[in-house]
């Protein structure tokens, strides 16, 4: 974890470099900032099983919230 932790710290940091800059150097870090979120999103996703045969969404529980599926 402390790798990962190390790469959202280089993250931060390309954002706050990047900003104010010409270019596309903001844009690029935005960029690399958000596939590194979306990574995080696939392997939680990984964990998450499918409801019903054909992988449909499964209702949701009482108190779930539908932006945490």
């Amino acid at each position: 974890m402390s790798s990962d932790t190390d790469t959202h710290r280089d993250l931060l940091a390309a954002l706050k470099a990047a900003a104010g800059q010409g270019g596309d150097a903001f844009e690029q870090a935005t960029i690399r900032a958000f596939e590194h979120v979306f990574a995080h999103l696939e392997r939680l996703n990984a964990h998450v099983s499918q409801g019903g045969p054909d992988g449909e969404d499964r209702p949701l529980a009482a108190g779930e919230s539908a932006t945490l599926r």
